[in-house]
Order: structure tokens, then sequence, then C-alpha cells
């Protein structure tokens, strides 16, 4: 039976049970270690949280094809969307598991209801609060991901990327610098805009593309960063680097982009593009290529273009 995602800003429940089982799968180790991922350092275990971060890292290091620097494994390319789902229904699987909830459904920010609001309005939205994800800091020390120095049960980043785009270890806070390096987060007429659209992507297949999937995604100018984008930038910190999904936020932007694409969607087309016979020069994005997998079998994009066995959304109010 498919699984309902809620807004996290409106429902406490969901929000409590998000928090709970995302440090779950932070305490959870099953096998892997920073040596067998290439890590270096000392061998550790990586829990099962972290190994999305690695997972996301690995995409988008891997450039599609290896001889241009723009499209990736995830992003910058017409699979940003169909690999984002395919990450989402991964974490949200792992979630009920560690929950013993299988009706658990990821919740999603609606980061354009905030953005109706002044950008000090935006800074102290519920999901700021104790009672949500906590607040801005270096390290963050409010909420269920706080650092307590004296805790080695806290929250802790334990693998990131470095200046130079290489993970490495490390053991610290969760880092956010909310609404520092942009004002503002999207509002309903970026949303708007971007639903508006008819093409889901077409030629060059990359940031310069016009379409739904390079708007949403928030290359598209004159209002870049836009969207998906925007929001990275927004909370800063630990949501700039390719090891952004050690902040959880990162699923919750995802998730909403995600019900972006659904409503999308439901509007125009659920076809996808380039198809199987687009040149080889797209492979990764085509709709029948396997995606980068890392925490389970692969899937295509062909497998997540209707998911409604799996989840529905609350509200395509986008």
């Amino acid at each position: 039976m498919a699984v309902t995602r809620r807004n996290i800003l409106t429902n406490a429940n969901v929000r409590a049970q998000y928090a709970r089982g995302v440090n779950l799968l932070k305490r959870e180790f099953t096998g892997p270690t920073t040596s067998s991922l290439g890590i270096p350092g000392p061998a550790r275990q990586i829990s099962t949280y972290d190994l999305f971060v690695v997972w996301h890292h690995t995409a988008m290091s891997t450039m599609t094809p290896p001889s241009q620097g723009d499209r990736n494994a995830a992003h910058r390319g017409p699979v940003f969307f169909p690999w984002h789902r395919f990450m989402l229904i991964e974490l949200e699987r792992n979630l009920q598991r560690v929950l013993r909830d299988d009706t658990f459904g990821l919740p999603y920010w609606d980061w354009a209801a905030d953005g109706s609001r002044t950008p000090g309005q935006q800074r102290q939205s519920a999901l700021w609060r104790a009672s949500g994800v906590g607040g801005t800091g270096s390290p963050v020390r409010t909420g269920p991901f706080r650092f307590v120095a004296d805790d080695p049960d806290s929250f802790r980043i334990r693998v990131e990327a470095d200046a130079n785009g290489r993970l490495i270890q490390s053991n610290r806070g969760l880092r956010r610098d909310l609404g520092v390096n942009i004002a503002t987060l999207p509002t309903r007429t970026d949303t708007a805009g971007a639903l508006a659209l008819t093409l889901y992507d077409q030629p060059n297949w990359d940031t310069t593309s016009a379409g739904f999937r390079n708007r949403a995604e928030g290359w598209a100018a004159p209002d870049a960063p836009a969207l998906h984008n925007r929001v990275h930038v927004w909370v800063g910190g630990d949501m700039l680097p390719s090891s952004s999904p050690n902040d959880p936020v990162f699923y919750l932007n995802h998730c909403n982009e995600d019900r972006l694409w659904e409503a999308w969607m439901a509007r125009h087309t659920r076809a996808y593009v380039p198809t199987q016979s687009a040149p080889a020069s797209l492979r990764g994005h085509r709709l029948n290529d396997q995606m980068l997998a890392f925490v389970s079998a692969a899937m295509r994009p062909a497998d997540v273009l209707d998911v409604g066995s799996i989840y529905i959304y609350d509200s395509l109010a986008v």
C-alpha cells in the first residue's frame, strides 16, 4: 500500500518520526568501512545514514560522460529528478525499517510557503525551532540534530567533502548559515514559473537547457540560483558541498522538489526524455539506463516515472 508524504511544517508527528529515524540510521553500522570505500585515515565503520552521503558524493563526482565537466550522474542533466527520487525511495525504506513502521512517509519542506515571508521571518520558521530540525550555527546546538561535545551519540558529521571535492573523515557538529549566502527562499511565483513549462528537458541536456528540469534544478537564468539550488545556498553550511546529505534538511528539500516534479507530471506528461535512442554521450541519463546505485540494486528512470503504488503526496499545491 502506498504511504503518504506530508508537510513537515504542519505535521508534528511526522517531524518527530523523521528526526528519530535519522538518528537511528546515524547509529546503525552494517559493515562498510572508510578504508573499504577509499576514504583516507583510520579504518572506521560507516553508518547507514552516512552511506547515503557517500552515494551522493560519488554521483556528483561521476561525470556523464567523463569527457565533459558539466553533467554528472545525478545533477545538471535529465536524470536529476529520477536519480533523487531513487535516493528518496531508498532512504524512506530504510527509515521504515528502523522505525518499524511501514506506513511512514518521508516529509517534505514546502519552502515556497516560507519564501512568501520576509527574510527575517524565513529564518524564524517553525522548521528551525528546537521542536523542528534545529536552527543555524556552526555547530547547530538546538533540535534533534544538535552537537554536544561530550556526548558521542549526538549528531556528528563523520564524512564530508573537503575543499578539493574529496571525501575525508571528520568528527564535528552540523553547520548551517540560514539566509547568509542568499537572503530569500524560492516563492510560489518561482514554482509556478517552472510548472508552466511544457518541455521536461531538451538539448544540450545540461545547465544551459530550456525546460522544466533545468528551471527546477535551479541553473536557468535570469534568476539562478533558483528553486532547488537556491534552497541549498540559503541553508548554507553542510548543504553546500557534494556531501550535502549530511544535513537532514537535504531530504526535506528534495522531497519537495520531487513533489514539484509529480505536480508537473500530473499537469503535463509522465513521458521522459531523452529516450533510449539518444546518443551514447547521454548514457546515464536516458530512459532505460541504469542510474548510479550504492545502497541497493540499480533503477532506471523508467522505473520511477509512476510511483503511485509506493507513495503519494498529501497535496500537489506547490
